[in-house]
């Protein structure tokens, strides 16, 4: 038996192969499938069974693509319906894969398909669970992504019924393997480990506690940040259906002249830029918006643009299948073409650029003490500003910042930081592109801002 965690640390998101005498299951493939097939084929075993947790929000999942390819059962929970060809499971039905088994467990209350998958392995013991989006390392899903349907109270109450009849009742030793960890928006507070124990997790989850279940429904709707909005149209394509990766793929991994590219521009196409923020800062092309290859590049860029708006991509030499990858994976589909040669050959052209202007933090406390014109606007979510921030500085996280843009004053310089560096060279990217030219970025965010003597005030206890 081989039990393989596949885990994509840019979406926070864990797939998992399992390989059983020459039989394999795949536990929530991404959309860029062939990694799964290549693992079975250099084994020389044959994928069986897709087995999907529930319908994501957060990504588009590989399981319709694979099953094509493959031959594959996709394998849901109960009450799941969907436009493709699926095997809906029974509460506590078992799979044959191999010499061990899969039990289904119908877990409701993230979404009501939600089920987790038991393995049993060739002696009859419980071995892992695949909990999916029901139980995370330190959280549990969250039950508000079908508002409008079902409230997050009522799912809310499933998910008790669901930990307490299904999850608690596992023998401490079974190994937990969720579908997130750390910097995942499918919960509250992740843990930063991407595997744990039940015992473990009945002693350190907040939500394995003993409590009512009206208690537990208040302690886990209580303050959830809102669901960006591609969530809502990721779980629809993954319930739905999508075009075929390889399609989108063909048609993205197109090398555009700069005629071409500004031809895409001119008919309404966004610039992504996937280099790091460090680069970035010293030139880009008037517009692009900056989501860095170096972090959670895809999250953010299906955060702060519309997943169906048509992309055009600057990239480092080399990247560009790469970006194009990890932006299909979050449902950018209509991806025209990357620039070939990227800003190097747009600049060699003589064609108007921009530019960033970024500070040290030292910079920052002496623009604080003595540009009183100058304010100071800080990205990072409302914890982390409530925990220690500079004083008189305005909190708009990245996540609302194009909300919120109508707020501010064009005339207005701006001092914009995160925590390291990430998020707010996005953020003046965005703002950049939207006629904000009075922008300082941070070097290092708040994590090198604290060092200097710089007043800072806490809204809450830490």
């Amino acid at each position: 038996m081989k039990v393989e965690q596949i885990y994509t640390k840019c979406l926070s998101q864990a797939s998992y192969y399992i390989e059983s005498e020459g039989e394999v299951a795949i536990v929530d493939p991404l959309r860029d499938y062939q990694t799964y097939i290549e693992k079975a084929n250099s084994n020389g075993a044959k994928i069986k069974y897709i087995f999907e947790t529930h319908f994501h929000a957060d990504f588009v999942s590989g399981h319709i693509d694979l099953a094509k390819k493959t031959g594959a059962k996709i394998v849901f929970g109960p009450t799941t319906q969907a436009n493709y060809p699926v095997h809906v499971a029974q509460d506590e039905e078992v799979l044959q894969l191999g010499k061990i088994k899969i039990k289904v467990l119908h877990t409701p209350g993230h979404t009501t398909e939600s089920s987790c998958y038991l393995l049993i392995d060739e002696y009859g013991k419980d071995f892992c669970i695949f909990s999916g989006d029901t139980l995370f390392v330190s959280d549990v899903g969250r039950p508000d992504l079908l508002d409008g349907i079902i409230s997050k109270e009522e799912l809310a109450g499933m998910m008790y019924n669901s930990l307490n009849t299904k999850i608690k009742p596992l023998a401490d030793d079974v190994i937990v393997y969720p579908a997130h960890g750390a910097g995942s928006a499918c919960g509250k507070n992740l843990g930063k480990e991407t595997f744990s124990t039940i015992g473990e997790q009945k002693k350190n989850n907040y939500a394995l506690q003993s409590m009512s279940e009206k208690d537990f429904i208040k302690i886990v709707t209580d303050g959830i940040a809102p669901a960006p909005a591609y969530f809502f149209k990721d779980a629809k394509l993954n319930k739905q259906g999508y075009a075929s990766f390889d399609d989108v793929l063909n048609k993205a991994e197109r090398a555009l002249t700069i005629q071409q590219f500004e031809e895409e521009i001119k008919n309404g196409a966004t610039i992504i830029d996937t280099r790091i923020p460090d680069f970035f800062e010293l030139g880009f092309i008037p517009s692009s918006y900056n989501f860095g290859l170096n972090g959670q590049y895809a999250i953010w860029a299906a955060t702060i643009l519309d997943i169906a708006q048509p992309i055009v991509i600057v990239a480092k030499h080399g990247t560009e299948k790469e970006s194009i990858e990890r932006l299909t994976r979050v449902g950018f589909d209509t991806i025209l073409g990357f620039l070939d040669g990227g800003f190097d050959a747009w600049k060699n052209a003589d064609k108007k650029i921009d530019m960033v202007i970024s500070i040290s933090a030292e910079e920052f406390a002496l623009d604080v003490k003595h540009n009183s014109n100058a304010k100071t606007i800080d990205v990072r979510k409302p914890n982390e500003f409530e925990t220690k921030h500079v004083v008189d500085a305005s909190n708009i996280q990245l996540s609302e910042l194009a909300n919120k843009m109508n707020e501010l004053e064009k005339s207005t310089e701006y001092l914009v930081h995160c925590a390291g560096g990430y998020r707010s060279m996005i953020a003046a990217s965005m703002l950049k592109a939207n006629g904000f030219n009075y922008i300082k970025n941070v070097w290092g965010g708040f994590e090198k801002i604290k060092d200097e003597k710089v007043k800072l005030v806490a809204s809450k206890t830490a």
